[in-house]
């Protein structure tokens, strides 16, 4: 009987010395660091390209230049040199100084000076096809590199404020200064420069209007109305699709939505016209 206690009192305390023992050294073996095996070369070649990261684009929000014609007018992409140079000024105009500088397929920049300011404002500019071509026809009447003519008036009209033109051609070159002629194609040269001043100072200042001061546009939508009822913008069908666009902005007044929209299907409507006149002229 005695044996038979000493025998169980054995096996408890076997029992219980295992129970103490096996759960350091369970703790031992989970507390212990998994060395990690380096990946194969060919594990490392079948690992994904991350895609590359696209560049930074340095570009100021409403720098997109307007371009009716589709063409590549962006401010640094005028590589040829200007053949044709404009310049007026008069200091006592609210815009005191004008320079259009463009080559032969138009494109180029403006610059202009307002009352007050000390600096020239640029932008990028596209003289458009018809307005080109009216220039070039001004030109050729004039035979501009193949004369001497002086254009000034007899008398001196600089309160109305003075222009310069040079013409780059065929390695020749001119430059003239007047500020009033009875020359009818010199007139109808200073004319368009100036027509051209105006059509792109206004895109600026309703771009500026959209950006700063919204309750301006109706009134810049008003101004610009006026212009083209008086023959002072130099080509209103080139403003149609930049109108669409004013139509549809939202951060300008309604009245000015409205006013963009109305100029917009009237230019579309006489412009058809013109297309309709002009072919049936051909088929004639």
């Amino acid at each position: 009987m005695s044996i038979q206690r000493n025998s169980i009192r054995s096996a408890v305390f076997v029992f219980f010395a295992a129970c103490a023992v096996f759960p350091l050294y369970g703790q031992k073996a989970r507390s212990g660091k998994v060395k990690k095996s380096r990946p194969t070369a060919a594990q490392e070649s079948a690992k994904p390209t991350p895609p590359p990261v696209p560049g930074k684009r340095n570009e100021r929000p409403g720098s997109d230049t307007f371009d009716t014609n589709s063409k590549a007018v962006t401010p640094g992409s005028q590589n040829a040199v200007p053949a044709f140079r404009y310049e007026f000024s008069r200091p006592d105009f609210v815009v005191t100084k004008i320079t259009i500088e463009h080559d032969e397929r138009g494109l180029g920049t403006i610059g202009f000076m307002k009352k007050g300011d000390d600096e020239l404002i640029t932008d990028p500019l596209t003289v458009s096809p018809m307005a080109l071509a009216r220039i070039n026809e001004a030109l050729d009447t004039l035979d501009f590199l193949g004369s001497n003519e002086d254009y000034q008036y007899e008398k001196d009209y600089s309160h109305l404020g003075n222009i310069k033109f040079a013409l780059s051609r065929n390695g020749k070159s001119r430059e003239i200064a007047y500020n009033y002629t009875t020359n009818k194609a010199a007139k109808v040269l200073m004319d368009e420069y100036r027509k051209i001043g105006n059509q792109y100072i206004w895109i600026f200042d309703i771009k500026l209007s959209r950006e700063n001061q919204p309750l301006e546009s109706p009134k810049l939508m008003d101004s610009l109305d006026s212009m083209i009822r008086r023959d002072e913008i130099s080509d209103p069908y080139q403003l149609e699709p930049f109108l669409r666009e004013l139509a549809n902005d939202e951060s300008i007044p309604l009245i000015a939505r409205n006013h963009a929209d109305r100029l917009a299907k009237q230019l579309e409507k006489e412009k058809a016209r013109e297309e309709k006149k002009k072919n049936s002229g051909k088929s004639e």
